[in-house]
């Protein structure tokens, strides 16, 4: 019989110089606490770091922005449905901009701060939400696949992508983001046993944002997420998922890890969704206002603007830069959102089959002459 040795071996803190992250007493890793203050284990040059800093701030703060136009937006009716990332920029900055530009992204549906810094511009993020396109953009420019609503489904894809490229012999990594409310279905186990069978070169991230709709996580599951990818073998990280530079170092720690040949691992993000589960969703119904009232203290952009007032990172030229940004994106959102056409439904008849036939023809005729029938 064949054991396996589950060791992690150790990998580099982008941020020390040396094996290992450091843990609060909690038990996840946190480099910046809540009030803006680094974590005395952190050894890197200053400059570099400010430098990391204010780039991570700057995708957080588009991110932000993006997502609040596109909700106003809808309750505007001119997008069908969002489902907005408000707290979550964090996660998704910081673990998107540790990875290669090459290492392939498979998102669920809130990914968009992900998704705008691998450069995909609003029209494209919000094409499908508008009802105009089944989906976005095309994948292959950005290394970053379509949205997945269908709850863990690319948790598989992301695992069969891995094994392809790992037969290839490339040394791209493949991260998946999912939740905590995808992590209980069956699709997120098979994919996680799939992938550690196989030592697929993988990272599956957890953005545990508290609930799944109105269930929340102490209803899902006895024990935490991190802690259930370790049983099937996957290297497993517990982060601050309010925290940038924490996610960034654990995620660069562990795409080292998978890209060296040693399977895939996976990362819980302890996070908050501020927002509802989708602009369809009453948040208040199912939870508390403390429970936000808590959470918006830990909002992960008022971290890194304290740590950079703290450290001298920042001044009003770069901020008023920042805001500048933030406002030209923010009207550009709603430019490229109200000239998202609804395209031709005859057109549809000719992309079902390669070779049109002549029924499919007769079809089209007949829905040509039906719309024609009606009254403008």
């Amino acid at each position: 019989m064949t054991t396996v040795d589950l060791a992690d071996p150790p990998v580099t803190n982008p941020f020390t110089g040396t094996t290992g992250l450091p843990r609060t007493s909690e038990g996840w890793t946190q480099l910046v606490t809540p009030d803006g203050r680094l974590h005395p284990e952190v050894d890197a040059d200053r400059d570099a770091l400010g430098r990391l800093t204010r780039d991570l701030y700057r995708g957080m703060r588009l991110a932000r922005r993006l997502d609040d136009e596109a909700f106003a937006l809808q309750r505007q009716g001119e997008l069908g449905l969002w489902l907005q990332c408000r707290g979550q920029e964090a996660a998704q900055v910081g673990s998107v901009a540790a990875v290669r530009a090459d290492d392939y992204v498979f998102p669920s549906y809130r990914e968009h701060a992900a998704a705008l810094w691998r450069g995909i511009g609003p029209a494209d993020l919000l094409r499908q939400w508008r009802g105009v396109a089944h989906s976005g953009w095309d994948p292959e420019p950005y290394s970053f696949h379509i949205y997945t609503l269908v709850l863990a489904a690319q948790l598989l894809h992301a695992t069969g992508y891995a094994l392809g490229v790992q037969r290839d012999g490339s040394d791209t990594v493949v991260v998946t983001y999912f939740g905590d409310g995808a992590a209980s279905e069956g699709d997120a186990s098979e994919a996680m046993n799939i992938a550690a069978v196989n030592a697929a070169p993988m990272v599956f991230f957890c953005q545990n944002n508290q609930w799944a709709i109105s269930t929340p996580t102490a209803s899902q599951t006895r024990t935490p997420i991190h802690r259930r990818g370790a049983g099937f073998g996957l290297r497993s990280e517990w982060v601050d998922g309010n925290d940038v530079l924490a996610v960034y170092a654990v995620t660069s720690a562990v795409t080292e890890h998978a890209r060296s040949g040693n399977g895939p691992a996976i990362v819980e993000a302890t996070t908050y969704r501020m927002g509802g589960h989708s602009t369809s969703d009453d948040p208040t119904r199912y939870r508390t206002d403390d429970e936000l009232k808590a959470w918006r203290a830990r909002d992960p952009l008022a971290r890194v603007e304290a740590l950079m007032r703290a450290e001298g990172w920042s001044d009003e030229a770069f901020l008023g830069e920042i805001q500048a940004e933030a406002d030209e994106l923010a009207d550009r959102t709603r430019r490229e959102c109200l000239a998202l056409e609804a395209p031709d439904l005859a057109d549809a008849f000719a992309t079902v089959l390669a070779d049109v036939p002549q029924l499919l023809r007769e079809e089209r005729d007949a829905f040509v002459a039906y719309r024609a029938s009606f009254l403008d």
